[in-house]
């Protein structure tokens, strides 16, 4: 980056300092995310301010252009915020962006007037964006801000003077949201996304004081000594998810959605345009959320976040080890909340629909859109940043972070946490590829669950991971072909046939986690005969420590096979249930799968 030296009484802004300027501020918060974690209380404790903040300004940070009018580093700036911010406060700093691009686009630089008017234009676009404005929040911040910078502008034409001045006001704004908001003065603690913008006003305002980019101050971070309160299991966490989604190709009332959001749960935030805007609202049923918006217009990306697992792990973990998994893998919710495993969910796609496995859609409805949709549905991976951002936020707050995955040779999940991993630099998080899928994958996470229950250390984990890898199995009753046709995995004349010969195949995977064939019969006894064999034989190398079964829409067989593997293995399946929508999409409806480990 090259050097700029600002001289002494600055009196514009051009594209170069603004983009200067707005690197150092978000230096500040990166420096201070931990803090802003540590101090979340509003609108609920789910200690991830901080992070989201940081990725919200990173964003941004990475798309802001050099040599450019300041007209067209802010456009780029607010377009930025508006795909990458990240919870309330993201969405809230995205729309103060939006509404300094609605004044300043055009613009090759701004004076100090122009500058505070486009502030003042901003702050109330955040208002507007809020169905019920809180104060004693960032917005109380952002507007004594603003109105700082207008009286100050009366007196002076030097951004310097200027900026420092008004940060001044921000910051006593800041230490009196306390008297404002009765639940942060309960915590003894200042609003967190307040803070973060007064990090971004003292970076900033540092910035325009020392002159140059490359003298940018590290922050330092706040003394571990410091008390921050701990929230009991009182604390009311009314609505589990923290949901956000783009909405392009629209033409959307903003009252509309901000009234009919209101209606799915609160903390209800509207940033951008009508013709492509960012919703955030905290919601008990994030599926039918997403239903509605999809009425409205293309959901370009969408997030459903669990504040319950979240205020888990900042406030009520059970164990020093964090365990988490994808969604590929088939596991009771009454087993991921007993143990607090965090699951990272795949994308299920119909043609332009998109949604977030087990979270946006459920089996049942997701068996429904099966036959009825025109098109086969895709899966996608989860993106490389959901991972990093889970896996670092799980890091804060735990001793150390095992991450089982879904086989490497069915996905690549496994290495975006391996790189994830590499990135942070961090030896505590370690990565396990399960070799498995579904049911198996379900019983190597729910094993090593009850290991870390039982107080097993990391290294012992790690080994353990690798014993309870090689000691599963997997066995599926595929009950046809069409699906896997239909999702190109199976050519239309190997379909055809198999068809016509009534063919029914067993699948399972090989010692490196690839599919194979594992058998055939010519009908769905012949099929259950042969796996209730393959389960004896399996049984007869070794003790049993544990199998389960899962299925799509053909719970009748499912329990079937449970009474007849019972009487073999002389006990009950640890679990039955539905398979997951990413894996049933490649293995359509009646599919049963018996997962098995030895002990």
């Amino acid at each position: 980056m090259s050097e700029l030296v600002l001289p002494q009484g600055v009196k514009y802004i051009d594209g170069h300092r603004f983009r200067a300027a707005f690197i150092a501020g978000a230096q500040a918060i990166i420096n201070d995310r931990a803090y802003l974690n540590k101090i979340n209380v509003f609108p609920v404790p789910d200690a991830d301010t901080g992070t989201n903040l940081a990725s919200t300004v990173q964003a941004v940070a990475a798309e802001l252009p050099t040599d450019a009018s300041l007209g067209k580093v802010v456009t780029d700036a607010a377009d930025a915020a508006l795909m990458g911010s990240r919870g309330n406060s993201g969405i809230i700093f995205a729309q103060f962006l939006y509404g300094l691009s609605k004044s300043l686009k055009g613009e090759k630089l701004a004076t100090p007037a122009k500058f505070v008017e486009a502030a003042r234009v901003s702050v109330e676009h955040v208002y507007d964006s809020l169905l019920n404005p809180v104060e004693g929040t960032i917005l109380t911040v952002m507007r004594s801000w603003s109105v700082a910078l207008e009286k100050f502008s009366a007196t002076s034409d030097d951004f310097q003077v200027i900026l420092h001045k008004s940060f001044e006001v921000a910051e006593k704004a800041l230490r009196d949201t306390p008297k404002q908001l009765e639940v942060l003065a309960k915590a003894g603690v200042v609003d967190s996304g307040a803070k973060g913008f007064v990090d971004l006003l003292q970076g900033i305002s540092e910035f325009m004081r020392a002159g140059n980019l490359r003298d940018i101050p590290v922050f330092e971070k706040p003394e571990e000594s410091v008390e921050i309160h701990q929230f009991s299991g009182d604390d009311d966490i009314p609505y589990r998810y923290c949901t956000e989604a783009l909405i392009s190709d629209a033409q959307i009332d903003f009252v509309e959605v901000k009234r009919k959001a209101e209606s799915f749960g609160d903390s209800v935030v509207v940033a951008g345009s009508p013709q492509r805007l960012r919703l955030h609202v905290h919601t008990n049923d994030p599926a039918e959320l997403f239903d509605w918006l999809r009425e409205k217009g293309e959901l370009a990306s969408m997030k459903a976040e669990d504040m319950i697992r979240q205020f888990e792990v900042s406030n009520k973990r059970k164990y020093p080890i964090a365990l988490v998994t994808d969604s590929a893998c088939d596991l009771p919710q009454e087993i991921i909340e007993k143990y607090q495993i965090n699951v990272i969910p795949f994308t299920v796609n119909f043609g332009e629909n998109s949604y977030l496995d087990k979270v946006t859609i459920t089996p049942d409805k997701f068996y429904s859109l099966l036959d009825a949709a025109p098109v086969h549905p895709s899966t996608a991976q989860p993106s490389p940043a959901m991972v990093s951002n889970l896996l670092s936020f799980l890091k804060t707050h735990y001793d150390s972070v095992v991450s089982v995955h879904i086989s490497s040779q069915l996905s690549g999940i496994h290495n975006l946490a391996v790189q994830a991993v590499e990135n942070h630099e961090d030896d505590d998080i370690h990565v396990v590829d399960s070799k498995q899928l579904s049911v198996s994958q379900g019983l190597i996470v729910y094993r090593l669950a009850q290991a870390i229950e039982a107080g097993k250390n990391i290294v012992e984990l790690t080994d353990l991971a690798k014993n309870y890898v090689e000691k599963t199995k997997v066995f599926v009753d595929v009950a046809t072909l069409k699906y896997m046709v239909r999702g190109g995995r199976v050519s239309p004349l190997k379909g055809l046939v198999a068809k016509l010969l009534n063919l029914k195949p067993i699948i399972s995977l090989d010692e490196e986690g690839k599919g194979i064939a594992f058998g055939k019969s010519f009908s769905r006894k012949g099929n259950m005969d042969k796996i209730k064999k393959l389960v004896t034989e399996f049984g007869q190398k070794d003790r049993v420590w544990n199998y389960a079964i899962v299925h799509a829409r053909a719970l009748d067989r499912a329990q079937d096979y449970a009474a007849d593997i019972e009487k073999i293995l002389g006990k009950a399946p640890a679990y039955i249930q539905e398979i997951s929508p990413v894996v049933g999409a490649h293995n359509g409806i009646g599919v049963v799968g018996i997962g098995i480990m030895h002990e």
